[in-house]
């Protein structure tokens, strides 16, 4: 059910969480929305475990379906169980759907959802599934009393009445903002502090703001909601992107931080540069590369803050030295900074940082200066033969910055070898602190005579 073409969304993409009991039929319905068959659907209550995220179009506008499942329901009894699920859902998601079975009604699990989605203020769209026929039909329109607004009656399985859920599905979320890079000339720069729970990014964003604006306290995951904060530093104000740190509690907790994930993925989004906070005393871990990942990915400007630099002896430095080599070798050109955030030391360090890097991801080499170099390089370090052949660089442009992508018109494939040796060689001769670097290839296609 995805409409054809659409357009590049500019802002991040609303988040659509869909709630309710296990087997009223969510992931059916998520497959109806998303247009293909995904979500993991079976006969059985409680089949989807995981949280699951679609990318959704309806309209012409997109949107990210979470489809939250069946939220451990051994571990504390079916109704906390889903109370906390939409509790979760309506802490971070933009909007909610919750799905009832007209066929059966509501029930008291229901009931303790009605009251969360009431009192959270946030826009929920009402759908009673299973609704195949005139009788049940009518029994949906009973839903009215629960004071969610109207009830839309669906059947997910044949697909009855899901254009209409969807409109009123657009309409509750809000418009993606029009936040195109570069539109917001003279507006503040946009940070996003991201990292694993308890590396004190709720700590950093204090002392920068100084005083106490987002709750912090010493268990992981106390911040729950993303917070946009500007800040004066340096005599000039920026925009902060706080991200949620989350509590990570085996299995209860998993879905929240899924949807921490979720929001780490759009601050980034929403941000031209990441400010990356380690725990200086902890070993790099795979979430804080996958982390780094991320933000390549997206193509954003990184700065890495190691923080809780009082708690790092002679030894962890020794060690630390040692990840860094290893473990950001991919990130080699991030200006990295020691700081302690609880005490302030070397806080002042940050707006040097993140200056250097928005200069990197925004530097522009013109044409003539480009092709100079790319001619230098080639003369003196030829691709190698490979079968006979030899890919040549016929000519380069930089084709935009922000972050700074490099098409290169070739005689044949370059190696991936090789074309980051012409990455490490741009940064010695241009600098491009702080950026990832996109090179695009071009390969002219022999004509066959």
């Amino acid at each position: 059910m995805t409409s054809a073409e659409t357009e590049e969304p500019t802002g991040p993409v609303p988040v659509l969480a869909v709630v309710g009991r296990p087997n009223v039929g969510k992931s059916t319905l998520v497959n109806r929305m998303i247009g293909r068959r995904e979500a993991v659907v079976e006969d059985v209550p409680g089949v989807t475990r995981d949280r699951v995220s679609y990318d959704a179009t309806w309209s012409g506008r997109a949107f990210t379906v979470v489809d939250t499942g069946g939220w451990d329901p051994d571990a504390r009894g079916l109704a906390a169980s889903i109370a906390a699920q939409a509790e979760m859902a309506v802490s971070l998601a933009d909007a909610v759907l919750f799905v009832v079975d007209a066929t059966v009604g509501i029930t008291d699990d229901d009931e303790a959802v009605v009251r969360i989605l009431r009192k959270s203020g946030k826009p929920v769209v009402l759908a009673a599934n299973k609704v195949d026929d005139q009788r049940t039909e009518a029994e949906a329109y009973g839903l009215w009393n629960l004071g969610l607004g109207e009830p839309f009656p669906v059947s997910a399985l044949h697909g009855r009445g899901s254009g209409d859920l969807l409109d009123a599905i657009l309409a509750a979320l809000p418009e993606p903002p029009p936040e195109r890079i570069g539109e917001q000339l003279g507006g503040p720069r946009r940070i996003a502090i991201v990292g694993k729970p308890n590396v004190g990014k709720s700590s950093l964003l204090n002392r920068l703001a100084g005083e106490e604006r987002v709750v912090v306290d010493n268990v992981a995951g106390t911040t729950v909601d993303p917070v946009d904060e500007l800040v004066e530093l340096g005599g000039r104000v920026w925009r902060f992107i706080d991200t949620a740190g989350i509590r990570k509690r085996v299995k209860e907790a998993s879905g929240h931080e899924y949807y921490a994930s979720l929001r780490t993925t759009t601050a980034i989004d929403r941000a031209e540069v990441a400010v990356l906070v380690l725990d200086g005393s902890q070993a790099i871990s795979e979430q804080d590369q996958r982390i780094i990942q991320t933000v390549r990915e997206a193509g954003r400007a990184l700065v890495i803050a190691f923080n809780k630099w009082d708690l790092v002896d002679e030894e962890r430095r020794y060690y630390l030295d040692r990840e860094i080599e290893r473990e950001l070798v991919q990130v080699q050109w991030a200006p990295r900074i020691n700081i302690t955030a609880r005490t302030g030391w070397h806080v002042d360090r940050l707006v040097p940082a993140l200056d250097r890097a928005l200069e990197g991801w925004e530097t522009r080499v013109g044409t003539g200066a480009l092709n100079g170099f790319l001619g230098r390089l080639v003369a003196e370090h030829p691709h190698p033969v490979r079968g006979g052949k030899q890919p040549r660089i016929m000519f380069g442009t930089q084709a935009s910055t922000a972050p700074p992508t490099f098409v290169l018109f070739t005689s044949g494939k370059l190696e991936a070898s090789y074309e980051r040796f012409i990455e490490r060689r741009l940064r010695e001769e241009f600098g491009f602190v702080g950026t990832p670097i996109v090179l695009q290839q071009r390969v002219r296609e022999k004509r066959k005579r």
